[in-house]
Order: C-alpha cells, then sequence, then structure tokens
C-alpha cells in the first residue's frame, strides 16, 4: 500500500522500513541506507510495522520506538518483497527467518533464487553469481557497506568473490542492488550485492540460538577407499549471541560456526581441449588425411571441404576426493551515548581449508595413422576417433594427486553515525580487510605424479553419448608395469588487501526532499604468485622395477560414473589402478636420487602484484512529487578517479627442450621484475523515479553508469611463457595495466502489483549497453628468442627416414644417431624399446613461435532481458509459491562457424527457479527447483580460441522443519535430490570438455533458541 503519512520523505521512510535501522537511535530515521551507509545500519530482521502488517511487535527499543522482529519462512519472504517494494531503485533481497537462521546453508544458493542471478557451482556448491548475464567478475560484493577482498587459488587473478566461504548462520539480510545509484559504491555492472550480518542494537536484550547438524554427502562414499577422507557423517556446529544494556547504550554481538564436510566428484574430461579447428580441405598437423591419402579411405562422414571440426588431444578420467573445513566468526561492540551518536567496532574472519586427494587415468593422441567417424557439418562432431599403434608401445598414463588450500579472510572495520539535528545527518566508516590464500599441504597447493604402462595398442574415443568412453587395445601391465614418469608440484598464493574510508552525509531540505553527499578512498593491494617444480620424464623417471606391483590396487572405472549415460559401455577399458601418493613420491624420491625434485620450490618463479588507488565523490538529490500519482526521484552523480601500478617477477626462458613424444618444455633461467602503470577516471550519473499507479501497482524506472574493473590478470605487468611447448609451439600472457573498466549505460523499467500482503507480480525490462570491454586476443610472436629443436639440424635429418608426424620415430632417430652432440643427451630405452632422453635447442636452431594472450578496450555489448516474479501465499493454508524466470539476450554470441579469437558474453544464459512453501506453528517445508541454460562459460579451451558450453542444468532442493516447541526445532535437508550431472562441451556436443558426477547431499539438523 501506498501510505500518506510518508509524505515528507517516502522513498527514505520506505527503504528504512526495509533496510530497518541499523542503529537502534535511528530506527525511525528516514534517511534510506544504501549499500554505501550500511556498514552498522544494515538491516537485521527488523521491519516496520506499516510495511509488515502481520509482525509481531516485541518491546521498546532505546529510543522509544518498537522493534519488530520477523520470524518464520512466511515472514522472511513477506519481508523481502517488503524489501523490493520500498526500495529506491531496483532492489530484491532475502531476510533470515530468524536470528541464526538464513533460509539456505549455503549464500550463493540463496542467491540464484533472485530473478536475474545465476550461480557457478564448485565441489556441489554455489561459488559464484552471474547477475542479468553479466560474469562474475563484474559484481561487487560488499559486507556491511564494505568493498569485499577476494582470494581463490582455484582462479587466482579473478575479482569474483566466492560466497563459499561465508558461513549463512550469522546473516541477517542479502541485498541485490541492480540499479544504480551516486551512493552506491562502484564495481557491480551486473549488480552490488551487499552482505548483512546481525548488530545487537537493532534487537535489544538478550538474543542467541545454538544450531548442530550432521550431513551426509553421498558423493564421499561414490570413490576408491584410498581416496575417501573419514567419516561418512560430518558435524557442523554455530552459534549466536547478541545482548544490550538496560538501557540500551551499549551492545555486544557474537557469532561462530564450524562445518566440516566430505565429498568427491569424478570427472572425464579432454582436458587439454580440442585440437583445431579444421576445414575439410586442411593439411595440417592434428588434422584428419585428405581425400586420397593414406587412411583417408578409414574416415566415415568425412566433414565437407568447408565444414570446421576438430580433434581431441587426450582423454582423461579422474576421481576425486575432498575434504572442506569452514570456520566463521564475527565479534560486534556497539555504543550509543546518547540519541545523536551511535559507533560500532567488529571484527570478521573466515577460513575456508579444502583437501583434495585424486587418482586419474588418461590416454594422450599423438595424431598418426587413425580411423573416425562423423556427425553431418557445417560443424561436424566426432562420433569415434581412433589412432593405430601397431606396435603397442604408448603410454597408459596414470596419475594421483594429495594436495590442500587454505583461504583465511579478516576483516576489522569502524563506523560511527552522528545525527546532528533531525535534519542533519553525518556518517564515517573504516575498515582494513584482507583475504588470502596459500598451500595447506607440505606437497603444495597443486600437485600430480605421473605413471603409465607403455603397453597401449589402438586407442579410441567414443564420444557418441554424454559419457566419453575409451578403448584400448593390448594393455599387458605384466610386459610394461606401472612406472613413474613426469611430475608437477605447484605452490600458488594470493593476497588482496582493501582498506577504505568513507564519509555519508544526508540534509533533509525543503519540505519533501534530501541532499545526500560523501567521498571515500580506497586502495586495494593484490598479489598472485606461484611457482612450479615439474620434472619433465613423462619417458619415464625410474625403472618399472622400483614399483613393486603391490603398489597399485585394481578398481573399474564404470560404475563411478553410472549416473552419466553412456558409462556402462562394454568397450569401456575399465582396469583403472588407484595407489597412495606418499608411498609413490617416497620411492621414486629415493630411486631417482633427486628427492629435492619431488617437492614444492620455496620460491616463487611468477610474482605480479597490483595496487589500485581509488576516490571517490557523490552527491545525490532525492525529492517526493506530491501529484495525483505520487512520484519519488532520485538524481545523483558520482566520481571516481583510480590509479593503477603493476609490478611483475616473471621467470627469463633461455631455450625449448624435448623430453617426450609430445612434451616440450621450456627452460628457464633467472626472474627480473617489471613495472607498468595506467590511470582512469569517470563521471557516472544516476536517475531513478518510482510512481503510485495504485495503492497496491508501482511502477520504476531508472537509468545510470557503473563501471566493472578489469580483472587482474588483465592489468599485470610482464609477460609470461607458460612452462610447456608443444611441436607447434608455446603460449604465454601480458597484461595491459592502462585498461580502463567496463563501463556499463543501465535502463531498467518494471511494473509491480502488490495485490496481498505476502502475494505480488511484477515484471522488469533491462537493458545495458556495455564498451571497453577487455578483448582477449592472441598475436603469435617470438618473444626472448627462445629456441626450439622442432624443425632444427636435427630435426630435418630424421625427417629423411621419419614421417612429420610420427614424433616417437624423429626422437629414436636422433637419439641414435646424435647422441653426445650439443643439446642431446640420451637416456636407456623404455620398455617399448623407445629411447628416452632430452633434446635441447641449440643456437643454430629455429626460434619458437609463442602464441601470447593480451588485452585491450576494443569490445562493446549489448544485453537485453525481462525478468518476471510472482509469489504467492494461499490465503491463511499455509501454503505458498515463488516462480520467477529471467530471459537474457545480446548479439554479442560465439559464432561456432568461426576461426580464431572473437568476443562474446560468457556467463549469457537464461534462468528459472519454481519454490513451493508450506508453513504452520509446526511445520515448514520447501521445495526448489533452480534451472540455468546453457551458456558460454570460456572463449578459450586448453588448446586456444574455441568455446566452452555449460549444458543447461537444474537441481532439487528440499528443506523440512519441524518446531518441537518454541525454542527448540528439527531440520532435514536434501540437496540434489535427483543427482544431476553437469556436463561442458566445445563447438558441438560431442566434442566434450567436462563431465563431472558428484551426488546428493542429505542434513540433520537441531536448533535450539535461547
Amino acid at each position: 500500500m501506498y501510505y500518506p503519512k510518508a509524505k515528507q520523505t517516502l522513498i527514505s521512510l520506505a527503504v528504512a522500513s526495509a533496510c530497518a535501522a541499523f542503529m537502534p537511535a535511528f530506527a525511525q530515521e528516514a534517511a534510506s541506507m544504501p549499500p554505501a551507509e550500511t556498514a552498522t545500519s544494515a538491516p537485521d530482521q527488523a521491519v516496520d510495522a506499516a510495511s509488515n502488517p502481520t509482525a509481531s511487535i516485541t518491546g521498546p527499543a532505546q529510543n522509544g520506538t518498537q522493534t519488530v522482529v520477523v520470524t518464520g519462512l512466511r515472514a522472511s519472504l513477506e519481508s523481502s518483497m517488503n524489501l523490493k517494494r520500498n526500495a529506491q531503485g531496483f532492489v530484491d533481497g532475502i531476510v533470515a527467518e530468524d536470528i541464526g537462521k538464513f533460509p539456505d546453508t549455503n549464500l550463493a544458493e540463496s542467491l540464484q533464487r533472485i530473478s536475474g542471478v545465476s550461480i557457478d557451482r564448485e565441489i556441489g556448491e554455489g561459488s559464484k553469481i552471474t547477475v542479468r548475464g553479466v560474469g562474475p567478475d563484474f559484481n561487487l560484493v560488499l559486507l556491511n557497506g564494505r568493498q569485499m577482498p577476494v582470494s581463490n587459488l582455484g582462479d587466482r587473478n579473478g575479482r569474483a568473490f566466492d560466497f563459499a566461504n561465508i558461513a549463512s548462520e550469522a546473516i541477517s539480510q542479502l541485498q541485490v542492488y541492480k540499479s544504480s545509484r551516486a551512493e552506491t559504491p562502484t564495481g557491480g555492472v551486473g549488480a552490488t550485492i551487499n552482505v548483512i550480518t546481525a548488530r545487537p542494537l537493532s534487537r535489544p536484550g538478550m538474543q542467541a540460538s545454538i544450531g548442530i547438524k550432521g550431513v551426509h554427502d553421498t558423493s564421499a562414499t561414490n570413490l576408491p577407499d584410498g581416496l575417501q577422507h573419514g567419516n561418512k557423517v560430518t558435524p557442523e556446529v554455530s552459534g549466536i549471541y547478541s545482548n544490550t544494556s538496560a538501557d540500551g547504550r551499549f551492545g555486544i554481538g557474537l557469532s561462530a560456526s564450524y562445518q566440516e564436510r566430505n565429498l568427491g566428484y569424478n570427472r572425464a574430461s579432454v582436458a587439454n581441449g580440442w585440437k583445431g579447428p579444421f576445414r575439410g580441405d586442411q593439411a595440417t598437423y592434428g588434422a584428419i588425411p585428405l581425400p586420397g591419402q593414406p587412411g583417408s579411405e578409414l574416415i566415415t562422414n568425412r566433414p565437407g571441404p568447408t565444414d570446421l571440426y576438430q580433434t581431441p588431444q587426450n582423454l582423461n578420467y579422474n576421481l576425486s576426493g575432498v575434504q572442506r573445513e569452514r570456520t566463521n566468526g564475527q565479534v560486534v561492540f556497539q555504543f550509543a551515548p546518547n540519541k545523536s551518536i551511535t559507533s560500532t567496532l567488529d571484527y570478521t574472519y573466515s577460513e575456508n581449508k579444502i583437501h583434495t586427494r585424486r587418482n586419474d587415468m588418461s590416454a594422450w593422441f599423438n595424431f598418426g595413422p587413425s580411423s573416425s567417424s562423423w556427425t553431418d557439418g557445417p560443424i561436424a562432431g566426432p562420433l569415434t576417433y581412433t589412432e593405430f599403434i601397431p606396435a603397442g608401445n604408448s603410454d597408459i598414463a596414470m596419475g594421483v594427486s594429495d594436495f590442500a588450500t587454505r583461504s583465511e579472510n579478516k576483516s576489522l572495520g569502524f563506523n560511527t553515525v552522528w545525527r546532528v539535528t533531525p535534519e542533519l545527518r553525518f556518517e564515517l566508516d573504516a575498515h582494513s580487510s584482507s583475504a588470502e590464500s596459500t598451500p595447506d599441504s607440505p606437497w603444495g597447493s597443486s600437485n600430480v605424479i605421473g605413471t603409465a604402462s607403455f603397453s597401449r595398442g589402438n586407442t579410441t574415443a567414443d564420444f557418441s553419448q554424454d559419457f566419453p568412453v575409451l578403448s584400448i587395445q593390448g594393455a599387458d601391465y605384466a610386459r610394461a608395469p606401472q612406472q613413474v614418469t613426469g611430475s608437477v608440484f605447484e605452490n600458488g598464493y594470493m593476497k588482496t588487501e582493501v582498506d577504505q574510508i568513507q564519509t555519508h552525509g544526508s540534509w533533509k531540505v525543503l519540505e519533501a526532499s534530501e541532499v545526500k553527499f560523501g567521498l571515500g578512498a580506497t586502495k586495494v593491494d593484490y598479489r598472485s604468485a606461484f611457482s612450479v617444480q615439474q620434472r619433465d620424464t613423462w619417458g619415464g623417471a625410474t625403472q618399472a622395477s622400483d614399483y613393486p606391483a603391490s603398489l597399485f590396487t585394481v578398481d573399474s572405472l564404470g560404475k563411478y560414473f553410472d549416473q552419466v549415460n553412456g558409462s556402462n559401455n562394454p568397450a569401456l577399458f575399465d582396469r583403472f589402478h588407484t595407489f597412495n601418493f606418499s608411498q609413490i613420491r617416497d620411492i621414486v624420491a629415493q630411486a631417482s636420487g633427486l628427492p629435492q625434485l619431488y617437492v614444492p620450490k620455496t620460491t616463487y618463479d611468477t610474482d605480479r602484484r597490483t595496487e589500485e588507488k581509488s576516490k571517490s565523490l557523490y552527491l545525490q538529490f532525492n525529492t517526493e512529487w506530491n501529484t495525483r500519482y505520487p512520484i519519488n526521484t532520485s538524481l545523483g552523480v558520482r566520481y571516481e578517479k583510480t590509479d593503477v601500478s603493476s609490478t611483475a617477477l616473471v621467470p627469463t626462458p633461455i631455450a625449448i627442450s624435448w623430453v617426450s613424444q609430445n612434451e616440450l618444455p621450456v627452460v628457464f633461467g633467472q626472474s627480473g621484475f617489471t613495472t607498468l602503470k595506467g590511470d582512469y577516471s569517470h563521471v557516472l550519473p544516476s536517475f531513478d523515479a518510482d510512481i503510485a499507479l495504485r495503492d497496491d501497482i508501482k511502477g520504476r524506472f531508472s537509468y545510470g553508469h557503473t563501471i566493472g574493473r578489469p580483472r587482474y590478470d588483465q592489468i599485470a605487468g610482464g609477460q609470461v611463457l607458460d612452462t610447456l611447448a608443444r611441436v607447434e609451439g608455446g603460449t604465454g600472457s601480458q597484461g595491459n595495466p592502462a585498461l580502463e573498466p567496463v563501463k556499463s549505460k543501465n535502463f531498467d523499467l518494471a511494473l509491480e502489483w502488490y495485490y496481498g500482503r505476502q502475494s505480488f507480480i511484477s515484471v522488469n525490462h533491462f537493458r545495458k549497453q556495455l564498451e571497453n570491454y577487455a578483448g582477449q586476443s592472441q598475436i603469435i610472436a617470438q618473444p626472448f628468442g627462445v629456441r626450439t629443436p622442432v624443425g632444427g639440424a636435427y630435426w630435418n635429418a630424421a625427417l629423411g627416414s621419419c614421417t612429420t608426424a610420427d614424433t616417437t620415430c624423429i626422437r629414436n632417430y636422433i637419439f641414435r644417431n646424435f647422441n653426445g652432440q650439443p643439446g642431446v643427451v640420451a637416456g636407456p630405452n623404455n620398455a617399448s624399446g623407445d629411447a628416452t632422453g632430452t633434446i635441447t635447442a641449440i643456437g643454430t636452431d629455429p626460434v619458437a613461435n609463442f602464441r601470447i594472450t593480451s588485452y585491450s578496450n576494443q569490445k562493446k555489448a549489448n544485453i537485453r532481458g525481462l525478468e518476471f516474479n510472482l509469489q504467492h501465499m494461499f490465503g491463511n493454508s499455509g501454503f505458498g509459491v515463488q516462480a520467477n524466470y529471467t530471459y537474457v539476450n545480446s548479439g554479442l554470441k560465439y559464432d561456432n562457424g568461426s576461426v580464431g579469437e572473437q568476443f562474446a558474453l560468457v556467463g549469457l544464459g537464461d534462468s528459472a527457479n519454481l519454490v513451493g512453501i508450506f508453513e504452520n506453528d509446526k511445520w515448514n517445508v520447501r521445495a526448489a527447483y533452480n534451472w540455468r541454460d546453457e551458456f558460454l562459460s570460456s572463449t578459450f579451451d586448453g588448446s586456444g580460441p574455441n568455446p566452452n558450453y555449460v549444458e543447461a542444468y537444474g537441481q532439487l532442493d528440499l528443506s523440512v522443519g519441524y518446531n518441537v516447541n518454541k525454542n527448540l526445532s528439527v531440520s532435514f535437508e536434501g540437496i540434489n535430490l535427483t543427482d544431476e550431472i553437469q556436463r561442458t562441451h566445445g563447438r558441438t556436443k560431442q566434442q566434450v570438455l567436462f563431465v563431472t558426477q558428484s551426488g546428493p547431499r542429505y542434513m540433520l539438523a537441531a536448533r535450539y533458541k535461547f
């Protein structure tokens, strides 16, 4: 409804009713609380009685007003609806059901229920978010109005916040700001998300609850015994406590949680991408034979002359057991000496530890004689691809990994609000926050020790079903026992520090207007570093006799992928070996006599450091127009200036050495620092308006400019070459600190009908005009004059006896004719009789080509879409339904028929949610189905510029709660009840990149409220 009593400051009272009075001294204050000002004025579960007429009123607050406490699922939905209804601009949110009880176990999984928001999942739970087709790097996350640092070793260079680091129990509200306002911090092109924690003075008196939960993740048992971690049922414990003094001047709040989770995921993949694309009339390394060439008669439905196709580089199966431990805590002190001043000091801590054990099996294709079958063009997908290995001496590669990471977040903040007069208000907020990710294992943040049996004969990959099936002929572990080959030990490090100070003011002028103003300064220090200890002895590090057969346990593979169509194919090579990382590491370290190569380095090879200093100021004018149809408007402008300095320590390459058939690692020498600088400034206008067309119908319009800063790897100084090259050359990357941020001009239009106290329907139309996207392009360069043995004198001499594609023959010829010559060091023959050793480039060899990826502001994009929302409660029956659907479209889609680098929007895809609820005084039930349509996740795979499409995915979750009495409740939750799989493919569905099976997760919980 429209409330005439709000004549003076309708917008501000409305926002205050949804974001209720962070400080009790100002609970009734009319000024609205945007993200920039909610560091201590964040809403807890309190809402204005006018906007929630069904809530119960409990007790006088310190200033004489009354605080309304919302409990229960229906009340949470009602409060979320009122947040949307009463907000200035386009805002959605989720409000906690009660203290210590957020609707979901994971914040990202809560956010996905908001229209326009979709999530990326990692290890079976929500991690990062995409909003209105804008990817995770361009959504800004705030904690109580403060910019959050990010750190994630899975993406060392991104800006995307990982919501898996934060437990939900201490969160009182999530706010998603989809439209821009001058007072809102910059950085969120898709949206700005404000995560709000509980504050004691917003809930006078003593409040406390404690919860315990037992978690059984079925994926943890769908693994070989050696990969499983501990107990099948793991604990979660959480508690929250707050109290205030009798006079309401002092408050303290404490919250803590500890969670363990054992899980697993099993993945089949073409992990290094697909070679190509090739045209049907193209002859090149990795392509199938042209008509008339030997082997061309073995191709079924060969791609036509203008058709595009790609060939697989490898096929890998890996099984991963994961143990996660997450610890969260917060302490809050508040002091309000009088009604004019309230100060808050808070400290927030989180730690997320992840330990992974992995076994894998793979086969690499060397592009020798082959047969294949294909779908029809113009983009031909492979149905089968067979490589002939008549000698039966190629490798059946297996690997073992054991690594762990630790992410730690700390935030210390201070806020004070001073209400000088009823018309004038000031706020000061400052914080220092950090996020740091480090290895948590003596074996590093990532590792693998490879083994092989050199007994692989003809090898076929069948891509005709969801599961890619690998078939191998001639495997003979007795003739060629498993032996250690190459190994990689990596230590990664990432740390981001944010120091920020903000001041805000508001001044009520005239009868129904308000001026808001503020300025701020932010310094972000980012560091990403890593080192790689890689031993490229892929032909064999030591003798097979060094490894007793008892080390290896025979297992079957297909049963671990039983939910994936095609995994029961009888042609699957099903003999899978599992083995222990530490046992085999100890043996190879001793047998090789080089133990120092089987631990991570203690220094970093690459070290990138970026400093961003930003200054901002804003001015915003809010007013109400008392016309026939009451209108509220907000006109503002924000100015941002940012200086960037980026320094990088990068290793200097010396040469390329050839260590096995298709492994040509780059040899590095000393490292050196380089520094580059850049700067930019922007003026960002904004305008919001809403009109009450009727008491229950509201229209909205918004226009504004926002910016999203580039990823850290895009602005990193220094040129970094990747450690491993191939026959055709190497790869590398180089940043550009002078990059401008992505700038978006945003248009929003909506019509909302609030036809019941807890029911509404709305439709939103949005458009975004994006410019300055950093286009990812590749150039062919010859950095540092690095030479390669490919095409050199030894290589050319071997061509008289070998074909170009037969790298085994070429290596044998060179070792047997040039051993001891400069650059040629032969080792013993392997079990198949082929030579091993190293061929290092010499001064007369050709300079190697590298595909260098860099960035520049060159891309534009338009996004448009529709959001449909419905929330309906069926009277007093206790039943209700939520439904939303988001349609997103852009002309900038990936062209599968185009070859080479191209720009397309990643993350763009439709999404929908359907939630059914029931609640009475004893039971509360919620069943939620969340769906995301197919979307482009990347424009590069492991082999170059090729698309990655994540296929459509839907997941069903269920929660059932029972209130034993007013204090004690018990609940059951089920996640991914239908055991869905996730699949990613390239230009065609047959070009699988990843298919992952995890499993349902079940939880039993009890919660006691004091």
